[in-house]
C-alpha cells in the first residue's frame, strides 16, 4: 500500500511540477530538484534511500534508448570526432584529474576509491543539459553533440567505475583494464547490432499494434540484459540499439505502430526523465545525515566538496577547448570541418549539468569502503551545484554570447519545400498506377487531398494568426467542430444502447484519429516573427533560376489584379521576378500565381508577404 501511494504522489508531483515549470517559464528539471530537496526535509516525508540497481537497470536503459530514437544517426557520424573526445577522451580526462583533486583533499581516501569518484562525476547527465538547450534554442550542431555525448559517456563512466572498483579490492592490472576495456566497447557494439536486426526482423512481421509497441518498450532490456551477461557494456549495446531502430523507424510498416512507439516512448520518458530529477531532490537529507559523524570533520568535508565542485567546473572548459581547436590544426581536418566559433566551446563547457546517473553509480561504491558518506556527499554537491549553476545561467549565457538557435522560418520553409517535394512524387506514383477503369473522382479527389496537406505547409509561412485564417486553417476549425458533433452523436447512441459496444468503439476510434491528425496540423508554430527566407537550403540540388534572378523591389499596397477583376479572395501573394507581376498563392482558389507561369514560363517568384523573402522555382521546384 506504501509503495503504491509513493508511486501515485510521485507521479503527481511530477505532473503538476512540470506544468508549473512550463506555465513559469522556468526549467523543469531543476524546479523538481528544488521540490525534491525541499521534500526532503518534510518530517511526513520518509527517508528516500536510491537503489542504484533500479537507476543503471530500471531508468538509465529506457531513457537512453528514448533518447537515442530520437537522435539522427546521420548527425552522429558526421559529428562522430566532437563526440567522441568529450564522451570518451572528457571522461577518462575527469575519472583521472578529478580523482587526483579528491586525493589531494582527503589523502585518507585511497587513490582507487578517489578515481572511482572521478569516474562518477565525469559524465554529463543525459537529460538536464539538452532539455535545456532545446529549451534554451541552441544551435542543431552543440544540441547534437550535447545528445550524443550523453548517450555514450556513461557507459564509458561505468567501465572506469568497473575498473576503479576493482582496484579497489587490489585485482587489477593494466592489462586487465585494457580487455575489460576492449570487451565492453566490442561487446556492447555487437551486441547492440544484434539486437536492433533481430528486433527489427520480428516487427517487420507483427502486424498487432499493441504487439509492436510491447516489443519496442521491451527493446532497451533486449539490449542491456545479453551485453551485461557477456560483461560486456549494456548502456553501450541499448544507444547503439536505440540510434539505429531509430533510423530504421520511418521506413518500418505499419503506421499505427509507429504513431503508438512515438506516443508511448514519449510518456516513458516524460515520467521517468522528471521522476529523475525529484528523486535526486529527495536524497539531500539522507546523505547530508551521512556525514555527521565522520572522523574528518563536517568544516573540511564541505570545503572539500565545494573544491571538488570548482573543480569539476573548470576542467570540462579545459578539455572542451583544446579538443574543438588542436584537431583543426591538421589541414584536412580543418578543410572537412572549419572551426566553429569560440562561443560554441563556451556553450558546451558550461552545459556540463551532472545527475541521477552520478549518485546512483556513487552508491555502487563497497558499503565497507572507509569515508563512503564523504564521497556520496561530494557526488550530491557536484549534482545540485552543477545543475544549479550551470542550469540556471547558461540561458543568459547563450544570450550574452549572442547565439542564434535555429531559424523556425527557415525551418518552415524547408518543412514546406519538402512537402511539396513529396507530394510531387506521390502525384507522380498516381499517374502511374491509374488506369482507364479508375473513377475520375477518386483520382481527383486523391490528388486534391494531397495537394492540400502541402499547400498547408506554404499557408504557414504567411500572415500572422490574428489575421484572416488560411484554408486550410479554417478547414481544420471546422471540420473539428464537425468531429466534436459526430462523437457527440455516437455518444448519445451509445446511451441508448442500439449498438454493441465493439462498433461504437470503432467508429470513435476513426473520429480519434481523423481529430489527432488535425490537432497537429493547428498545433504547428506559425513563425511570424523575422528572418525571412534568406540562406535557406535548396532541397534537391542546385538551381541556375534561382542563382540568375535579379531582385526587384515590393511595390507599396500591392495586391492580386486578377482577384480583384475576377473577385475570387487572395491568401498570400507572390512576385514574379522576371516582370514583376503580383499574383495570388496556390492556397488561393484561382492561383494566379502559378498561372502566370503557365503562361509565361517565367520560373522563379518571391513571396511579398511581410517578414518573408524566400523565393521558388517552378521549372525546378526548388526553394531559394
Amino acid at each position: 500500500m506504501e509503495i503504491a501511494l509513493g508511486l501515485l504522489v510521485l507521479v503527481a508531483v511530477v505532473c503538476a511540477g512540470s506544468a508549473l515549470g512550463r506555465k513559469l517559464n522556468i526549467s523543469v528539471p531543476l524546479l523538481l530538484v528544488l521540490i525534491g530537496v525541499a521534500g526532503s526535509f518534510l518530517p511526513f516525508i520518509p527517508d528516500i534511500e536510491l537503489n542504484p540497481e533500479l537507476v543503471l537497470v530500471g531508468l538509465l536503459p529506457p531513457l537512453l534508448y528514448a533518447a537515442a530514437l530520437r537522435t539522427s544517426l546521420f548527425d552522429f557520424g558526421s559529428n562522430r570526432r566532437a563526440i567522441g573526445l568529450l564522451s570518451v577522451g572528457y571522461v577518462i580526462f575527469g575519472t583521472f584529474t578529478v580523482g587526483l583533486v579528491v586525493w589531494w583533499l582527503f589523502p585518507e581516501i585511497p587513490l582507487a576509491a578517489a578515481f572511482a569518484l572521478g569516474a562518477v562525476l565525469a559524465p554529463p547527465d543525459a537529460v538536464a543539459a539538452t532539455s535545456i538547450a532545446r529549451k534554451v534554442g541552441m544551435p542543431r550542431r552543440i544540441v547534437t553533440i550535447l545528445e550524443g555525448e550523453s548517450l555514450v559517456n556513461d557507459a564509458t563512466a561505468l567501465i572506469c567505475l568497473r575498473a576503479a572498483i576493482a582496484a579497489i579490492s587490489g585485482v587489477v592490472s593494466v592489462a586487465g583494464i585494457a580487455g575489460d576495456f576492449v570487451l565492453a566497447v566490442g561487446g556492447g557494439l555487437v551486441v547492440g547490432i544484434a539486437a536492433a536486426y533481430v528486433l527489427t526482423m520480428l516487427r517487420k512481421r507483427i502486424r498487432n499494434v499493441a504487439i509492436n509497441t510491447s516489443t519496442s518498450l521491451a527493446a532497451p532490456l533486449v539490449a542491456y540484459l545479453p551485453a551485461e551477461a557477456i560483461h560486456a557494456s549494456g548502456v553501450l549495446a541499448v544507444v547503439v540499439t536505440g540510434l539505429i531502430m531509430g533510423t530504421k523507424a520511418p521506413s518500418m510498416p505499419n503506421g499505427a505502430a509507429r504513431l503508438s512507439q512515438r506516443s508511448n516512448w514519449n510518456t516513458v520518458q516524460f515520467l521517468l526523465e522528471n521522476s529523475v530529477f525529484l528523486l535526486i531532490g529527495l536524497q539531500v537529507r539522507t546523505i547530508v545525515d551521512g556525514v555527521q559523524d565522520d572522523s574528518l570533520g563536517a568544516g573540511r568535508i564541505w570545503a572539500g566538496c565545494i573544491i571538488i565542485l570548482l573543480a569539476v567546473l573548470l576542467l570540462r572548459p579545459v578539455w572542451v577547448f583544446p579538443a574543438t581547436y588542436l584537431p583543426r590544426l591538421i589541414p584536412s581536418v580543418q578543410r572537412k570541418d572549419p572551426a566553429p566559433p569560440w562561443q560554441f566551446a563556451a556553450i558546451v563547457s558550461w552545459a556540463g549539468m551532472r545527475g541521477v546517473v552520478t549518485l546512483a553509480a556513487v552508491l555502487v561504491l563497497p558499503e565497507d569502503l572507509e569515508h563512503r558518506s564523504v564521497l556520496i556527499l561530494a557526488a550530491l554537491v557536484v549534482v545540485g551545484g552543477t545543475l544549479t549553476l550551470q542550469g540556471f545561467t547558461l540561458p543568459a549565457l547563450v544570450r550574452i554570447l549572442r547565439v542564434q538557435g535555429p531559424d523556425q522560418r527557415e525551418d518552415a520553409l524547408n518543412q514546406a519545400s519538402l512537402m511539396q517535394l513529396a507530394t510531387a512524387a506521390g502525384v507522380a506514383r498516381l499517374h502511374e498506377l491509374r488506369t482507364d477503369d479508375d473513377p475520375p473522382e477518386v483520382v481527383s479527389m486523391l490528388k486534391r487531398r494531397t495537394q492540400e496537406r502541402g499547400l498547408a505547409a506554404w499557408e504557414r509561412l504567411g500572415r500572422p494568426s490574428a489575421e484572416t485564417s488560411t484554408p486550410s486553417e479554417r478547414y481544420a476549425r471546422l471540420r473539428l467542430a464537425m468531429l466534436e458533433a459526430e462523437r457527440e452523436k455516437v455518444l448519445e447512441l451509445r446511451r441508448g444502447g442500439e449498438y454493441a459496444h465493439e462498433v461504437l468503439s470503432a467508429v470513435l476510434e476513426r473520429l480519434d484519429v481523423e481529430e489527432s491528425m488535425l490537432d497537429v496540423s493547428l498545433d504547428e508554430i506559425d513563425p511570424s516573427g523575422g528572418g525571412g527566407g534568406e540562406g535557406v537550403a535548396k532541397p534537391g540540388g542546385e538551381c541556375d533560376h534561382l542563382e540568375s534572378a535579379e531582385p526587384l523591389d515590393v511595390p507599396r499596397g500591392a495586391f492580386c489584379e486578377d482577384c480583384v477583376r475576377e473577385g475570387t479572395t487572395t491568401v498570400h501573394l507572390r512576385m514574379c521576378l522576371q516582370c514583376g507581376n503580383v499574383g495570388c498563392c496556390d492556397s488561393s482558389p484561382a492561383t494566379h500565381a502559378s498561372k502566370h507561369f503557365e503562361a509565361t514560363g517565367h520560373p522563379v517568384m518571391r513571396s511579398i508577404e511581410p517578414g518573408e523573402g524566400w523565393r521558388w522555382c517552378y521549372q525546378d521546384d526548388l526553394l531559394g
